[in-house]
């Protein structure tokens, strides 16, 4: 007796694939820092944890996001006490502000164009 399987295997269920809106969406959900406070480090952490494995190039893009909001975490605690020496830390708010608002919308834009992220201003806290 034969046996006949009726489902073909064609793709390895280990096989990634390519899917450069969930890399731009991963990006962009870093605004919502703007509009909860905390949702641009929670939604791009819980995009990269489950789907690194599964997406091309969300390994890559999401390190560098979580690097990226934990610097601007880490910056923004030292410019709070830096407010009182000269204001230098009103100074540094409003450069990571506008740094926090550029930086996601240019490495969306770089992920949809299958370019690796810009690292600019990021210390590298996951390897």
């Amino acid at each position: 007796m034969e046996v006949i399987n009726p489902t073909p295997q064609t793709q390895s269920t280990t096989a990634k694939r390519y899917d450069n809106q969930l890399l731009v969406i991963t990006h962009v959900s870093q605004l919502l820092t703007y509009v909860t406070g905390f949702g641009g480090l929670i939604v791009p952490l819980i995009l990269w944890l489950t789907q690194r494995d599964k997406v091309v190039g969300m390994n890559e893009h999401g390190k560098a996001i979580v690097n990226f909001q934990l610097t601007l975490i880490l910056l923004t605690i030292i410019s709070i006490p830096a407010i009182l020496l000269l204001g230098l830390g009103i100074l540094m708010l409003i450069f990571i502000g506008i740094v926090a608002f550029v930086l996601p919308i240019v490495n969306a834009v770089r992920a949809s164009n299958n370019q690796p992220p810009s690292l600019f201003m990021t210390i590298p806290f996951i390897g």
